[in-house]
């Protein structure tokens, strides 16, 4: 089975995030400083769409919504649903494997300030639009937050204007030729959890939504 594109370590697309990354390999060498590969099996039913890696996260340890309060929620409700097994210790080694999804970000760069620009979310987007015209079973999209959303509504290439970001939005037979049903959700970061935007009990529901539209028992 062909995987997705995955950009390379020294991806030069942006440059503003190149000079980023570089910058941060000064400062923290021994973190992974690159785009961050996406994460979960090839034959997944189910694609997890994030926004980009955390500084601290994802940027330091290699791998999607690892090491940072987002992926602590992200992960313990996948395994809660039978769509992870083993232990999350927010280390990329961990052992932690992903059954019937994947997690691929909208952005591979860490952006400063965690606000990639419009330009970076357009440059990036082909590595998104290759996650969904290269594995054969994704029957779903979870997009986590409204830049997600939006970015795979372009991929996808649906008016967003006709079908808005809400938490628990679901949009049916959305895309070009393949079909997929969409579930959008709050972002699980620190800042919406902390503000009560979102809470675990939402975030555990709008999952199991998702779950059950890629046909996931």
């Amino acid at each position: 089975m062909k995987a997705p594109d995955q950009p390379k370590h020294d991806c030069p697309l942006c440059p503003r995030l190149a000079d980023f990354r570089a910058a941060n390999r000064d400062r923290y060498p021994d973190w992974f400083n690159g785009p961050v590969p996406s994460f979960g099996p090839l034959d997944a039913r189910l694609l997890i769409a994030g926004l980009a890696p955390g500084l601290q996260g994802a940027n330091r340890t290699g791998r999607p919504f690892t090491g940072d309060w987002a992926g602590d929620l992200l992960y313990a409700t996948l395994l809660k649903h039978g769509l992870a097994r083993g232990t999350y210790d927010e280390r990329a080694d961990d052992g932690l494997e992903l059954m019937g999804c994947r997690i691929a970000n909208a952005v591979r760069c860490v952006p400063p300030q965690n606000k990639p620009l419009p330009v970076e979310i357009k440059t990036c987007r082909p590595f998104l639009m290759s996650e969904l015209s290269t594995l054969p079973n994704v029957k779903a999209i979870l997009a986590l937050g409204k830049i997600a959303h939006d970015s795979v509504c372009d991929t996808l290439k649906i008016r967003k204007a006709t079908h808005p970001f809400r938490h628990g939005a679901t949009y049916e037979n959305v895309g070009e030729g393949r079909m997929f049903t969409l579930v959008s959700s709050y972002h699980c970061s620190r800042y919406n959890t902390n503000t009560g935007v979102l809470t675990t009990p939402m975030f555990e529901a709008v999952v199991a939504q998702a779950k059950a539209a890629a046909g996931i028992t």
